[in-house]
């Protein structure tokens, strides 16, 4: 049987944490905007867009998709952090590839080839055993 200062305590605490963690959500939404108008700005000053300044975009609208899907379902699936990590390791791999040894090469690419596995596996697992109360599957 709860007590009601037991139940008061509970919310208390769940209240304050889910306060703490909607602002470090939206520190990480600031920041990342900060960053991306960052680099946008360096994109105009140079006169020039390359591959990895677009893969960096791309990892900035990553971040900003997970905080908004957090934001507005309250949960945070696991593919959304691998698909950064797919995204920063092509981004290493086009970056540093004239100095990196071969086999460093290999090991970053099959390091992206097993993120992708992990994302089909994931999804895969989503597809076959869903959640209990999941009403609809996005496929």
């Amino acid at each position: 049987m709860k007590t009601p200062i037991k139940s008061t305590i509970k919310t208390f605490n769940m209240s304050l944490l889910s306060f703490v963690e909607n602002i470090g959500l939206l520190v990480i939404a600031i920041a990342t905007v900060i960053a991306m108008f960052g680099e946008i700005m360096s994109m105009v000053g140079a006169l020039r867009v390359t591959l990895a300044d677009l893969l960096l975009m791309f990892l900035y609208m990553e971040v900003l998709a997970m905080v908004g899907l957090h934001y507005s379902t309250g949960k945070m699936p696991v593919r959304f952090p691998l698909y950064i990590g797919m995204i920063a390791l092509a981004r290493y791999l086009i970056l540093d590839m004239k100095e990196m040894e071969d086999w460093r090469m290999l090991a970053v690419a099959g390091s992206i080839l097993l993120l992708t596995l992990a994302v089909f596996l994931v999804r895969l697992g989503h597809v076959r055993y869903p959640y209990p109360g999941d009403d609809q599957i996005k496929k």
